[in-house]
């Protein structure tokens, strides 16, 4: 991973323990329970820890659980186990943004009595209307001046259930000509009848994030609440519910660029319909951004962390190519994974002058860039397998593979020539006869020839089948923020998949590990697939398309 650097955020920090150098920095990551954590959330929870961990201090996870409709148990397990997996160690603890409800409650009392807060009975259309635009002032509601006491009593209301849904808000009372709309008296509570997944029926209102949040963040000492771009216009309420709440330590919000990567999507929305409507195989489609996703896929927590660092932290939103993540995982996998041999389209390939029965071992290495990973036996037998691509009946110029009147080496074995082709009736090879130098063994030929090509192959008897699954981006369009959401199905690579049944692979891999991963020579690096046995994912193929920018 590349050494983390300074960034703005540091500079911010590096300035307040300056003014004070008894502050303990204190972060946190407040996923909202109604999904799971993809990428986007990676950067932010890699911000979040690292700047916690760079100035010895404490990073928190805290459920926003403050929506009960769309949150259940089944997404907080997943939060909980992808930051896990990621190794971001919550040392400072795990919180739920409900469990803080009787403090929200009381707060917005006292709100009430100071006159900062009032009941208001506007709908959600009328609310929008009274709202302004970005160039016109809001208006007054005509609850705005209800007294302390009236608002106290219809507060004291909701909360007991007494209104049905979206009758009533609680609106904080700020300024309705503010240039900012996120200042003109901004909801911070609404009722909501439904069963909360931690709290069940106690509550019926809900206070909303931008109240509940910087409480959260103030109670639990939270020094920088650390978010993304779309919360900077937030950050005056933010500022404004902490102030008038009346707390002495105040957090202090701070925003960073979202991660926007190519052919991808983030939006939960759309992702859980991608789920729900089984376009994609669960939230962990190896093709989807998800950490569980990239987990399925065969992604570490290195390579991932190793992108967004790469990626940067920075003020303006950018389009990061998918091509660096690819990278990231292929440069990490080359250094540490064991070679093997698969053949996806195997084509027979029989050795006329090699004995009937007869089985040899030929030793070739584990890893070429450690040494430590050690060596292996593979058997060599009359009949073998050997890739498709890697034989042309009619050959294109500079084909240095097996070929009419063409010699090649197998790999880490005889040097074999074209002696004859097999052909069924349909017209399709059904076998492909060589003879084999067999005074060449795995070294140079005695009469000191050269061979151009080399190939990977098989033994047909000893090799085991296998379904092999190559995965490719799921959209075709490079910046799908440029897509209308109502479009983005137009957009789906049908491609994005390809299933390869009879796949052909070496013995040793029968005692692949999850969790394992394997360069499978010339083709890619893969991994046992955790939901189906004996399946095989591409994480990544071997070509790198990353062009650093210079």
């Amino acid at each position: 991973m590349e050494e983390i650097k300074t960034n703005f955020i540091h500079e911010i920090i590096d300035e307040d323990l300056r003014n004070d150098p008894t502050l303990k920095i204190h972060t946190r990551f407040p996923p909202e329970p109604n999904g799971y954590l993809h990428i986007g959330s990676a950067k932010a929870i890699w911000i979040n820890y690292e700047t916690a961990k760079k100035y010895g201090g404490e990073f928190n996870l805290r459920y926003d659980d403050t929506n009960p409709a769309k949150e259940g148990d089944e997404f907080v397990n997943s939060i909980r186990k992808d930051i896990e997996w990621l190794g971001a160690t919550p040392n400072g603890g795990v919180f739920y943004g409900s469990d803080y409800f009787d403090k929200c409650y009381e707060y917005a009392v006292k709100l009430i009595k100071e006159g900062k807060a009032y009941v208001c009975d506007l709908s959600a259309e009328e609310l929008k209307e009274y709202r302004g635009t970005l160039t016109e002032p809001g208006k007054n509601s005509p609850y705005r001046d209800r007294s302390v006491e009236e608002n106290l009593d219809l507060f004291e209301r909701m909360k007991n259930g007494e209104f049905p849904d979206g009758a009533k808000t609680l609106r904080a009372k700020i300024d309705m000509a503010s240039p900012n709309i996120n200042m003109r008296d901004p909801a911070i509570y609404r009722i909501v009848h439904t069963s909360h997944h931690r709290q069940g029926d106690k509550w019926c209102i809900y206070p909303l994030y931008d109240y509940a949040h910087p409480i959260q963040d103030a109670l639990e000492g939270i020094t920088h609440s650390l978010c993304s771009l779309e919360f900077e216009n937030h950050r005056p309420l933010y500022e404004w519910v902490v102030d008038n709440i009346g707390f002495e330590k105040k957090p202090k919000q701070r925003e960073f660029a979202r991660l926007n990567v190519t052919n991808t999507v983030m939006s939960k929305r759309y992702l859980r319909y991608l789920v729900e409507n089984d376009i994609v195989d669960g939230w962990d489609d190896p093709r989807l951004p998800t950490i569980c996703g990239l987990r399925r896929r065969g992604y570490t927590p290195e390579s991932i962390f190793d992108f967004v660092a790469r990626a940067g932290v920075a003020k303006n939103d950018n389009l990061v190519d998918i091509a660096l993540l690819e990278h990231c995982i292929r440069e990490e996998l080359n250094e540490k994974s064991q070679r093997r041999i698969a053949i996806l389209h195997p084509v027979k390939v029989i050795v006329d002058n090699y004995p009937d029965e007869k089985t040899e071992y030929f030793t070739v290495t584990n890893n070429p860039n450690d040494e430590s990973a050690g060596v292996r036996e593979i058997p060599f037998t009359k009949e073998l397998f050997i890739d498709a691509d890697d034989f042309a009946e009619v050959p294109p110029p500079k084909f240095f593979r097996l070929k009419p009147d063409g010699e090649v080496r197998l790999m880490g074995a005889y040097i074999v020539k074209f002696a004859s082709i097999e052909k069924a009736a349909d017209g399709t090879i059904s076998a492909v006869h060589v003879n084999a130098d067999l005074e060449s063994g795995n070294g140079n030929p005695v009469d000191g020839r050269k061979v151009k090509g080399t190939i990977h192959w098989l033994s047909a008897k000893y090799a085991l089948d296998t379904t092999v699954m190559l995965y490719d981006k799921l959209f075709t369009h490079d910046n799908m923020n440029e897509i209308e959401t109502a479009d983005y199905d137009k957009y789906i690579n049908a491609e994005s998949v390809e299933e390869i049944k009879n796949a052909k692979i070496e013995p040793s891999l029968a005692d692949a590990k999850q969790g394992e991963k394997f360069q499978f020579v010339r083709t890619g690096y893969f991994t046992l697939d955790s939901k189906h046995e004996n399946r095989f994912n591409r994480i990544v193929s071997l070509k790198d398309g990353y062009k650093p920018q210079q």
